[in-house]
């Protein structure tokens, strides 16, 4: 008999969590609902959980400070921000609290289980992996979560952690915006924004900054390559 995923789902809308909830459980997920933030923390210590979906506007902490509790806390616990707040500039400030991923409403139920069906898949791809990758003197422990040069840790937050991870995976071949949008992003990224030129510059800064080999390089109308030279 298989185990149903279990899914912790905190939002403050008794009616849109009690929806999720239900179309949830006819897809053969458990939900557990938490009203507010430290309810979520509550849930959080009494039970174990493999994906957390949260709001921004909670009526006690933040999403995003609940974000970055549970990423302190159960780093390998997939995050799933799902809130009306649209701009580029709130996806960034999702995605620097710890989120995996990020869905605005009002929302397609379908799109929101394609999207949970994608981080537990990646989730599940990571529990088995022990492995080390290197690419020059830059090194990142797939089992730790832990990023490093030249023997220095490079503090990185859970989408720069993504995204050079996938770098280092394609190491030496050239990827294009669509490809990480696809990869790293998962389903349903919008390409128009200039999130993934953020987070590329992101990475240069804690990577490349300190150190005269550059490792990250923009092919112009083509994407980006990660290679010694």
């Amino acid at each position: 008999m298989n185990v149903k995923p279990r899914l912790l789902l905190v939002e403050d809308e008794l009616k849109v969590a009690t929806f999720i909830k239900k179309g949830l459980e006819t897809q053969s997920y458990e939900a557990e609902i938490a009203l507010t933030g430290q309810a979520g923390k509550l849930l959080l210590a009494q039970q174990s959980f493999d994906l957390a979906i949260l709001d921004v506007n909670l009526p006690d902490i933040s999403g995003l400070e609940l974000a970055q509790y549970i990423r302190s806390r159960h780093k390998q616990l997939p995050i799933l921000m799902l809130t009306a707040m649209d701009t580029t500039a709130d996806k960034l400030l999702g995605f620097e609290a710890g989120a995996d991923d990020y869905l605005v409403k009002p929302f397609d139920f379908l799109e929101l289980l394609a999207r949970i069906k994608a981080l537990l898949r990646r989730s599940e791809n990571n529990t088995d992996s022990d492995r080390m990758l290197r690419v020059a003197d830059l090194e990142l422990d797939l089992h730790e979560r832990v990023a490093r040069r030249m023997g220095k840790t490079i503090d990185l937050t859970a989408r720069e952690y993504t995204l050079l991870e996938y770098l280092m995976k394609n190491a030496g071949r050239v990827v294009s915006r669509v490809d990480i949008a696809e990869q790293v992003w998962e389903v349903g990224f919008d390409t128009g924004t200039n999130v993934i030129d953020v987070y590329i510059s992101y990475l240069r800064a804690k990577i490349d900054k300190d150190s005269p080999v550059k490792l990250i390089h923009t092919l112009v109308g083509m994407g980006y390559v990660l290679k010694e030279k």
